[in-house]
């Protein structure tokens, strides 16, 4: 990047920038982001602020992982929906019904 401008007031300052990987985000996935650091990584309590289902949450927090060129670990999935199940987050049925499924 060769040059950083403010819309708010006018400046424009020209020189070699390097970008990082959350400053190209689009702003749905910075918004995810931060509620979910917010949240301390609680995908329970990020469903509940925004009103959303849980297969939804994981659905914004894999794309948000995409964008940031992270790829999906099925195992590190089976081992989440293990750990809501010992947190009390999700119930005996939907671990089984999560884990038959092959999502966490």
């Amino acid at each position: 990047m060769k040059a950083l401008f403010c819309p708010a007031c006018g400046t424009e300052v020209h020189g070699r920038f390097a970008l990082n990987e959350f400053a190209l985000l689009p702003k749905e996935h910075l918004d995810f982001l931060r509620l979910f650091v917010k949240t301390r990584g609680n995908l329970k309590e990020v469903e509940r602020i925004l009103g959303v289902s849980y297969p939804t949450v994981r659905a914004r927090l894999d794309a948000l992982l995409k964008a940031l060129g992270y790829e999906e670990d099925e195992g590190k999935d089976r081992l989440e929906v293990l750990e809501a199940l010992r947190q009390g987050e999700i119930s005996v049925e939907e671990a089984v019904a999560r884990l038959r499924e092959g999502k966490s």
